[in-house]
């Protein structure tokens, strides 16, 4: 059978695989399309096998609010002109849409699948190295934020006594300001309570060595090391850290001013962020 350039096409579009391979199946196939669409899948099959131990330093991350959940995700490939592929960016939105719609909570067989599906095309590794999914109550506002190209994504859970208040402008510029105060600081904890008492007894004997050298009297350096304590606990802790902003106060002052303007309590109760080509979620 003549393998003709409009089969060819039709075979492409259907798979999204390259025209040679399209006409490489064809004639393998006989000009019998369902056949050639098995080899090609086949193809492809083997295709990811042969690229799976290739590093994946590169990547997108992807972040998405639905009416009571939300999703981040980290999809990973081996180039920066790969991360920045339209197809690419369309398989980690499609992935972020499948697992909300389907009550996905994990990496699975389908998702892993729809990846794979895309290696066979583009012939580059990629990985689906990180997928959280947060649930979102009646009492909470969401807000989510992408940087750049995809660099970092950020989430940001807010709750408040009366949820007529997410309906406020106000309410909803702050909510997004917090997301874009976590891009900017990275913050380590949400609060000094949930910072783990084994770190700070390390910075506590870290400090002390510290002032030790000063040659003080011990209750001066007792009062140095928990200023240095203080202040290192204020930079890593998204509630003390001076509100992006507007650096005269800290985030929870912002958040209590907030809440005064609308009457109702405000409480951020949530936070975590993706960086590309790595799996880095902070909570």
């Amino acid at each position: 059978m003549v393998i003709t350039a409009d089969l060819v096409k039709k075979l492409r579009d259907a798979t999204g695989a390259g025209m040679m391979d399209c006409k490489k199946a064809l004639t393998e196939a006989n000009g019998d399309f369902a056949e050639a669409e098995k080899i090609l899948k086949k193809m492809g099959l083997a295709a990811v096998a042969k690229r799976q131990d290739r590093a994946t330093d590169n990547g997108r991350v992807f972040v998405k609010v639905a009416k009571n959940k939300a999703i981040l995700i980290n999809l990973t490939c081996e180039t920066d002109f790969v991360a920045t592929n339209k197809e690419f960016i369309a398989l980690g939105e499609k992935i972020c849409d499948v697992a909300l719609e389907k009550g996905y909570t994990e990496i699975n067989d389908e998702l892993n699948g729809m990846v794979n599906d895309l290696i066979s095309i583009i012939k580059e590794n990629m990985s689906l190295a990180n997928l959280t999914v947060y649930d979102i109550a009646a009492d909470e506002l969401a807000a989510a934020y992408t940087h750049g190209e995809g660099s970092l994504a950020v989430l940001v859970k807010i709750k408040a006594g009366d949820s007529a208040v997410f309906e406020k402008e106000e309410v909803k510029e702050f909510a997004n300001d917090l997301a874009l105060h976590v891009a900017a600081f990275t913050p380590s904890y949400l609060s000094r309570e949930k910072v783990d008492e084994k770190y700070i007894a390390e910075q506590v004997e870290i400090f002390t060595a510290q002032a030790a050298k000063l040659d003080k009297p011990p209750k001066v350096v007792e009062g140095i090391v928990k200023g240095k304590l203080n202040k290192h606990l204020g930079e890593i802790c998204f509630l003390n850290q001076a509100f992006v902003k507007d650096d005269t106060v800290t985030v929870a002052q912002k958040a209590k001013e907030i809440a005064k303007a609308v009457g109702t309590t405000i409480e951020i109760v949530d936070y975590a962020y993706l960086k590309a080509g790595w799996a880095s979620c902070a909570i």
